[in-house]
């Protein structure tokens, strides 16, 4: 028998990850709480926004929606998806959810078994704009990080990248 109580978790408290689109909260993981067949958490979704096409090659992946009104792309197949209605999306079907409705979406998620790796767990199938300003932010980064390397007599800014090219 345990002797110690279940870890509580507060959306607040988990990490915001927005690379896929959306306001992604990954609550009860096993580095949070010690889970061991799967993972929850909470996805937040503004009117207009999307969580990127992707499939996971190992779980199967539970949805309710808590509010807001969500269409969900089930292998390029569009599914309503209302408040208080959930559905199991099998292994490997290639998902999207979009926020068609005018206001915030709120969606619990969980998805078992854990993949053998965490790196594992999630394929993505597209790019949305956050993960297009993240690639453009990461290449920005490296271009100042490159050393600039001037011949004698040259101008200082000769190297040096154009301002649209660092942000490419």
């Amino acid at each position: 028998m345990t002797t110690h109580l279940p870890v509580v978790v507060n959306v607040a408290d988990a990490p915001s990850n927005r690379r896929r689109g959306g306001d992604l909260r990954a609550m009860l993981t096993p580095s949070a709480v010690g889970a061991t067949s799967g993972f929850m958490g909470l996805a937040i979704v503004e009117p207009g926004e999307r969580i990127g096409e992707h499939y996971h090659p190992y779980s199967e992946e539970f949805v309710f929606v808590v509010c807001g009104e969500l269409m969900v792309d089930l292998d390029g197949v569009p599914q309503p998806l209302h408040a208080d209605q959930g559905m199991m999306i099998p292994i490997g079907m290639r998902h999207r959810f979009r926020n068609v409705g005018t206001t915030e979406a709120r969606l619990v998620f969980h998805l078992g078994p854990l993949a053998p790796r965490p790196e594992l767990g999630h394929v993505d199938t597209e790019q949305t704009e956050q993960t297009e300003q993240t690639e453009q932010i990461k290449q920005a980064e490296q271009t100042i990080e490159q050393p600039v390397h001037r011949h004698v007599g040259q101008p200082p800014h000769a190297d040096a990248p154009e301002p649209a090219e660092a942000v490419r």
